[in-house]
């Protein structure tokens, strides 16, 4: 390739996804906080530093999705000369008449996602990960030559709707899984063919999906692909679950170490890994483990996520997998994403059946119970969703919930709230849930898991930097930021719960009318929201 002609398929992500969280995959949440909520250069070094540019501008690491679409096209016959995995700061260098295709994975292009909408709807503004989506599409590169724009990934739903295609430029979205659409697509793409607007991808099955042929963000591995518990809210493309052999895993932890990080396993629900149904299969699960943690060179296993139902129904491998990883030892401890959701068996059972599988919609708060109980004692910590607004919840579904976050509070763990997206097979049957509907009763969860998590957020960064290996002094500073920031939220919800007694909306609904009463500092960007975007 001639200097500065730039490259035929350059593979890319927005700046927010482009980082390793300072080691701390969880804080990948702070991709969704409004521009301006913290300064932008603070944002940049604590929360998402960048990972590592070489000089042509490629990518040392790359999220897995990215490298999954990179081994596709690989696998389909492009040259490796031809594709360029690129950062997204120096497309100046990648980007020229020769280029052909500009494919990005996006997780919440629009800023609408759960996480996302909860950060917009308190503080208002707009998110980093939308900010830097547009910044990558109006990047003079991409205006100026002009390549056709392919955007996947798990945000790609979003951007469904011709209308919004249009007014971003884009050609063609892809739909749950890329890897066996995406080859014909460049190939279209290269050859100045026109491309369709939104292309559904095939289910890919497990022989089928690609083994990666560089580095993922945090090592990393994708073990499972897939639920199948079928919650109403959820993408069609996570209904069938499918697992990875052992072997194709451990190629792509050896991948990763050669570049520094150490594994994490990522799936829907690492418990299940070749499971019969909604049953733990224990010996494939924990022998997984264990030939993940002898590899040469692993001194630590992370894990993405796993189901409080499976925890509650496979106490053994919870068990096993915790003596394998030597967790208790000198107060090591491992974390990973669940879903509680609601309190509300009724609600379980009407949106989220399969959640609660093995077990009936009417023990889902016991299991909860029993899973956080077993998790805790085997120094697991478990960080829990919770849905806010979820539609048709009554003031005693809520009820259930703030019951059952309080009879958790004992347990070392964190508990977000996020707000109700329509999504999936909701999508066309409700709408999304914004603060201006919140009524005391969800203020009063919202306080509560608000609570309970900073509660523990300062043990829990304390004991996480005590185990992190690395730069001691980068370390310090960071968790001297997260501490002073937990600090001054935890003055936050003690105002809102002494001076306004969890009622947000009624002081909001006051201020309207006028009668307008000092607000604490912590609440004047809630206030702003409300009175200056509401207005409009």
């Amino acid at each position: 390739m001639a200097k500065n002609k730039g490259y035929k398929i350059v593979l890319t992500a927005n700046r927010t996804l482009m980082s390793h969280y300072n080691g701390l995959v969880f804080l990948g949440f702070g991709a969704c906080v409004s521009k301006g909520v913290i300064p932008d250069k603070l944002y940049f070094s604590a929360f998402c530093p960048s990972i590592g540019v070489n000089r042509d501008g490629s990518t040392t690491n790359a999220p897995c999705g990215t490298r999954k679409i990179e081994a596709a096209l690989l696998n389909n016959g492009f040259k490796s000369e031809d594709i360029m995995v690129a950062h997204p700061d120096h497309l100046d260098k990648v980007i020229g008449p020769n280029t052909k295709v500009l494919s990005i994975t996006e997780i919440d292009p629009l800023g609408i996602a759960p996480a996302t909408s909860m950060f917009r709807n308190m503080f208002g503004g707009e998110a980093y990960m939308s900010i830097k989506f547009e910044e990558l599409l109006n990047h003079p590169n991409v205006q100026e030559y002009k390549p056709k724009i392919i955007i996947g990934g798990p945000g790609a739903w979003q951007l469904e709707d011709a209308e919004i295609r249009n007014r971003f430029g884009l050609d063609s979205v892809i739909i749950g899984d890329g890897e066996k659409v995406v080859g014909k697509l460049v190939e279209k793409a290269v050859n100045n063919k026109e491309l369709p607007g939104v292309v559904h991808g095939e289910v890919v099955g497990e022989e089928e999906i690609p083994l990666i042929k560089n580095p993922t963000i945090d090592g990393i591995v994708e073990i499972s692909r897939g639920c199948g518990r079928g919650c109403k809210f959820c993408a069609p493309n996570l209904k069938r679950f499918r697992c990875l052999p052992v072997e194709h895993i451990l190629k792509e932890v050896e991948l990763n170490l050669q570049s520094g990080r150490q594994p994490l396993l990522h799936a829907e629900d690492i418990l299940r890994y070749k499971a019969k149904g909604f049953h733990v299969n224990t010996g494939a699960v924990t022998d997984l483990f264990r030939q993940i943690s002898s590899y040469p060179e692993v001194d630590q296993v992370q894990i993405s996520h796993f189901a409080l139902s499976s925890v509650a129904s496979a106490p053994d491998a919870v068990e096993e997998i915790s003596n394998i990883l030597n967790l208790g030892e000198n107060g090591k401890w491992l974390s990973g994403q669940t879903g509680i959701e609601t309190g509300s068996p009724r609600l379980i059972n009407d949106i989220m059946g399969g959640k609660c599988k093995p077990y009936t919609p009417e023990e889902w708060p016991q299991v909860v119970m029993d899973a956080f109980q077993i998790l805790s004692d085997n120094s697991w910590v478990p960080v829990s969703t919770l849905i806010i607004g979820i539609p048709g919840e009554t003031e005693h579904d809520i009820q259930l919930t703030i019951d059952l976050v309080r009879e958790l509070k004992e347990f070392k763990s964190i508990i977000v709230p996020l707000f109700f997206v329509s999504q999936g097979g909701l999508r066309k049957k409700s709408e999304s849930f914004s603060m201006d509907k919140m009524t005391r009763k969800e203020c009063e969860l919202l306080m509560e898991s608000w609570r309970h998590s900073l509660n523990w957020a300062e043990i829990l960064l304390d004991e996480y930097f005590k185990m992190a290996k690395g730069n001691h002094v980068k370390s310090f500073l960071a968790k001297r930021i997260f501490a002073f920031s937990s600090r001054k939220a935890k003055e936050m919800v003690k105002m809102c719960e002494n001076e306004y007694d969890y009622n947000m909306p009624a002081m909001v609904n006051d201020a309207r009318n006028g009668d307008v009463k000092l607000l604490p500092q912590p609440l004047h960007s809630i206030y702003n929201y409300f009175m200056l975007e509401k207005r409009q």
